[in-house]
């Protein structure tokens, strides 16, 4: 993670849209991509949100992909899950923008489990986590800017710019 009690956009100046809607489903982290269920009414004028879905891992999405934030306007951190129907904030972040995202743990050990600077990464299905990319022919939706040794099946906020 970018910066000592850092949020999740770090760029100083973003240049992507704000939204807010409100969470479907429990303990969804801040830096999770999400897209808007397209399965629930909007609730006074405001899209419910869930964790990236379109079928497969770095599948291209059904419309706009957001990021969750963390909820600072309540006082809470980019470590503070979101629960079902809790209000929240979603950036639309543009080519450039730097974010703390959340990265999946992944199993083994050594390099097996570490992101490394300029590695390409994409969305993992149902969840909205980022993972490495195994072959460079899907597009990548974020850059890994800093090396980071994760701890296996720990998710990790990591430094990264959108693609």
């Amino acid at each position: 993670m970018h910066g000592t009690g850092a949020g999740i956009i770090v760029s100083a100046q973003p240049r992507g849209r704000f939204e807010e809607g409100n969470i479907v489903g429990v303990g969804i982290k801040p830096g999770t991509v999400v897209q808007i269920d397209p399965g629930v009414a909007y609730q006074s004028g405001r899209p419910s949100f869930i964790p990236y879905n379109p079928g497969a891992d770095n599948d291209p999405a059904v419309g706009p992909l957001g990021v969750l934030l963390e909820d600072s306007p309540s006082g809470f951190s980019a470590l503070v899950a979101l629960q079902n129907g809790q209000r929240c904030r979603v950036y639309y972040p543009l080519p450039g923008d730097e974010l703390n995202m959340l990265c999946e743990g992944e199993a083994g050990t050594g390099s097996a489990n570490a992101l490394t600077i300029g590695e390409r990464l994409g969305i993992r299905n149902n969840t909205g986590k980022l993972i490495a990319q195994a072959t460079p022919t899907a597009a990548a939706f974020f850059i890994c800017n800093e090396h980071i040794d994760e701890v296996v099946d720990t998710d990790t906020l990591v430094w990264c710019t959108r693609a």
